[in-house]
């Protein structure tokens, strides 16, 4: 079966027949627009994951799926079963910190987090992928409430449990 998004005219459109280039010239539009509000607000717009999961996709080759996917946010196939990913995005601002890796749930479906880190104009600088079982292990040690109750690490924790598979300096 195709995977298929809802849109809110109450449609359904087929997942697979969105052009990547015009997805690709939309977020090009949203980039700035995402950038000059942070300027202006000290808030982000809240595209950071959209822009992540479609920067993932491309880079690495993954297939995304509907939005509100049960636990992963794109598959790809390699040798063997399907791999399920979830995908998460970070963006800093020159010079600040890269906070924390956005809420990972645990207790839903998936093999690897891929976390997309991204400045300037929300260009991909690193690409990192961490197994379910070091994401796990790492949010069930005892410590941090921020890690044990949200499910949330720091960008330095998860690049300790992960290994680099994209960056732009290559």
């Amino acid at each position: 079966m195709k995977n298929f998004a809802y849109i809110s005219t109450k449609q359904f459109f087929d997942w697979e027949q969105v052009l990547p280039r015009d997805i690709e010239s939309i977020l090009k539009a949203v980039k700035p627009l995402a950038v000059h509000y942070h300027e202006l607000t000290g808030k982000p717009l809240g595209v950071t994951g959209e822009i992540a999961e479609f920067e993932a996709a491309r880079l690495l080759g993954l297939k995304l799926l509907a939005a509100r996917s049960e636990g992963y946010d794109a598959t790809k196939r390699r040798r063997g079963p399907l791999e399920r990913i979830q995908i998460k995005g970070r963006f800093k601002r020159d010079g600040k910190k890269w906070g924390r890796v956005p809420s990972i749930n645990i207790e839903k479906k998936f093999d690897s987090v891929v976390l997309v880190l991204m400045q300037g104009q929300y260009e991909v600088v690193e690409i990192w992928k961490a197994s379910r079982q070091a994401v796990s292990k790492r949010l069930k040690e005892p410590g941090s409430k921020a890690r044990n109750e949200r499910n949330s690490m720091s960008v330095p924790q998860f690049r300790k449990i992960a290994d680099l598979v994209w960056s732009a300096d290559t």
